[in-house]
């Protein structure tokens, strides 16, 4: 039976006028450790955890879509209603296609293994972008530059094969180690969360970069949004249609390279400018991880934390790339 609870003293409002609408409920205990994507065709949200795709039916079950998806982290649907998913165990992007057929939009580089694709967005062409770190060991890692130095880049799909590199993420390089991504609906901007945790001095800070027509990216232009200084960097984050982020990010144990002295697990709101506006804790010891839009008026923001899911009532519609 499903569980809802309330979270006391779910926030912290940081400037006037609150954006969040009520406190979290817990929609599911497990089976939502990363992803998170609304289809406003279904009302189904989709979320993945282990090598599962799962959805969260209109009626609050969340429900088995596919159970073949090794180590699935970010999801989208697009506007088309397939399901995109960034296989990192796979090391492979892939699209669900509506008849239930799989198609292989990415899986390697120049004839190279993709590291570990960990999340995607769509801009207003259609064209998919998406980051491919490598958390834990590099021993597999196939994907260099011309000095031999391994990378962690950011691609743009044009085509299911067709995959161009923007960013070529190292230490020291425009990014670290690129993790959630988004596009602003104008086509304008790329977001992108640098999260480099697991090295001391390493980025955990969410940036900004202008988008060209041709989907390349000036490296140049390059700003600043938010730094989560020694504690658990950004993930997956949204956009609501006035522009804020909502982002999920930070910790609530402590580990070797993160502390939680100053950012707790839980959603961190900001403007456009980067002012925190709102957070938004929440209790798990596991990190949170991604957000969502979603709801018949897209005022609500599904969170998954340490495997769980939570809903989030928000006073601002947010947007998502499936639009009806």
């Amino acid at each position: 039976m499903k569980r809802w609870i309330l979270l006391a003293s779910a926030s912290i409002s940081l400037a006037a006028g609150q954006i969040t609408a009520g406190p979290p409920k817990l929609v599911a205990e497990s089976g939502a450790r990363e992803g998170g994507s609304w289809d406003p065709a279904t009302g189904m949200l989709y979320v993945v955890s282990g090598d599962h795709v799962n959805r969260l039916t209109p009626s609050g079950k969340l429900e088995s879509f596919r159970a073949d998806a090794p180590g699935a982290n970010g999801s989208l649907v697009d506007p088309q209603g397939r399901v995109l998913v960034c296989e990192a165990g796979g090391r492979r992007v892939t699209r669900t296609e509506k008849d239930g057929t799989l198609t292989i939009l990415a899986d390697n580089y120049h004839g190279k293994k993709l590291n570990s694709p960990n999340d995607l967005a769509l801009d207003s062409k259609g064209r998919i972008y998406f980051t491919d770190p490598r958390y834990g060991s590099t021993d597999t890692m196939e994907i260099r530059d011309a000095a031999g130095k391994l990378v962690e880049g950011v691609y743009r799909i044009d085509a299911p094969g067709k995959v161009v590199r923007i960013l070529a993420g190292q230490i020291g390089g425009p990014v670290e180690r690129p993790n959630g991504i988004l596009i602003s609906p104008d086509d304008r901007y790329l977001y992108l969360a640098d999260n480099y945790n697991n090295r001391a001095g390493g980025a955990r800070k969410l940036w900004r970069f202008d988008l060209k027509k041709d989907g390349t990216v000036d490296s140049a232009s390059r700003k600043l949004i938010f730094d989560w200084k020694t504690g658990r960097g950004p993930d997956g984050f949204k956009l609501d249609v006035e522009g804020r982020l909502y982002v999920a990010a930070g910790l609530n144990k402590a580990s070797q390279f993160e502390t939680v002295d100053e950012f707790k697990g839980g959603v961190y709101i900001l403007s456009p400018e980067g002012k925190l506006l709102e957070f938004v804790p929440l209790p798990a010891k596991d990190e949170t991880t991604n957000c969502a839009f979603g709801g018949k008026d897209l005022k609500t923001l599904f969170v998954t934390s340490g495997d769980q899911l939570w809903s989030i009532p928000v006073s601002t519609a947010g947007l998502i790339s499936a639009r009806p």
